[in-house]
């Protein structure tokens, strides 16, 4: 099958996982990093702070300021409850958006139910949250705003810079789920002011189960941990460090660091003719603004085609209805619906994104597929 899902996860780059082997067997580096009595465990350690520096090379920042987590579900969660319960004394009000990833708007929810009070901007048509909303959402009690930074389903761009100076100008603590981002857009967190940022392994090309979590240096930043156990990460992220699956984290993050321009302009060419022969299927609209979003990510939707029954027609092409993490559900897309997009709308839509290992040949045979089931699926309801 071609795969156009690389929104959901990017499989683990060939040149990653060959690093990865190395710290798995008995004749590896199996040991223990937090074993310090040891060649086993100074090895070890000696890796995950190799592969700690390629991750804060990605993000232009210091090694001290990334923690290593399960992936971007738990960062997410470490940051908003974490800065939550730790501020709770100054206020209980958060600023997010309707259009987050569920490991946002779930740990949300949570957070009302203890007493928090959220305010969930909703995004303009275009499917982006303007700076001046998350101004006007702000309260003399807000201590958190959580906004990410790529949508998942769209690929809208939220300005970064402008809501981080809005949230330092309110005393606010700001985190941004980056998942999307790290292998599109530059991050650097030098110049941009965000206190967290979330990001997950195997959407930048390493493997699954291993994430960080971007926390800076700032003595008015207190974050609660989540996993109280060794004491591991300075006390914020305890749990025994997966050696291999951050080493394969670490190799992704240096190969990204070297090859995204390249590889994102590649890319951005691939998604235009996607998008262009997408369009010549009669009836077809495009779900966000093109102009405002990261190339790699298409969301379409045919009409007078429902895209569930689409996706069971297709062979060739894998593609997805929206987030994978509520591929089960049969509700339309949260964030479509968000975007003022109704219901029929959101339920014709497609998902389609690329990557790293996409290829010329790969858009014109799912386009190919594509065109033919819903010429198919329009015939019948005819």
């Amino acid at each position: 099958m071609v795969y156009l899902d690389y929104a959901a996860t990017t499989p683990v780059d060939p040149r990653a996982a060959e690093q990865m082997i190395h710290f798995l067997g008995p004749e590896g580096v199996f040991g223990n990093s937090a074993s310090r009595t040891h060649r086993y465990g100074w090895e070890a350690a000696e890796a995950v702070e190799r592969s700690r520096q390629y991750v804060a090379d990605l993000l232009t920042c210091d090694t001290d300021e990334i923690v290593w987590t399960s992936g971007a579900t738990e960062s997410d969660n470490l940051a908003i409850k974490g800065v939550a319960y730790a501020h709770a004394d100054r206020g209980r009000h958060i600023v997010t958006s309707a259009i987050e990833h569920k490991a946002v708007l779930d740990t949300c929810r949570f957070l009302e139910s203890q007493g928090f009070e959220v305010s969930y901007l909703r995004p303009d048509a275009g499917g982006v949250i303007i700076p001046q909303q998350v101004e006007a959402a702000m309260r003399p009690n807000t201590i958190l705003v959580s906004l990410m930074h790529v949508n998942n389903e769209t690929g809208a761009i939220a300005d970064l810079d402008s809501i981080a100076r809005i949230a330092h100008e309110h005393g606010a603590v700001f985190h941004t789920d980056a998942a999307q981002s790290a292998s599109r857009l530059p991050l650097d967190m030098r110049r941009n002011r965000a206190h967290l940022v979330s990001l997950s392994g195997h959407k930048m090309y390493g493997p699954k189960g291993i994430g960080a979590l971007f926390v800076r240096r700032d003595p008015r930043l207190r974050l609660q941990p989540q996993i109280h156990g060794g004491g591991h990460e300075w006390g914020i992220r305890s749990g025994t460090l997966p050696t291999h699956q951050i080493v394969g984290m670490g190799e992704a993050a240096r190969l990204l660091s070297m090859e995204r321009d390249t590889e994102n302009a590649r890319v951005a060419d691939l998604s235009r003719k996607l998008l262009d022969r997408l369009m010549a299927i009669d009836d077809t609209i495009i779900n966000g603004d093109r102009e405002r979003c990261v190339p790699g990510i298409v969301n379409v939707s045919f009409d007078a085609v429902d895209s569930e029954a689409l996706v069971l027609m297709l062979n060739e092409a894998a593609v997805s209805t929206g987030s994978a993490c509520t591929s089960a559900s049969v509700e339309p897309s949260h964030v479509l619906i968000a975007m003022g997009l109704g219901e029929d709308r959101a339920h014709s839509a497609l998902r389609l994104s690329l990557g790293r290992f996409t290829t010329e040949e790969d858009i014109d045979r799912s386009v190919d597929e594509i065109t033919g089931a819903v010429r198919e699926l329009r015939d019948l309801t005819r």
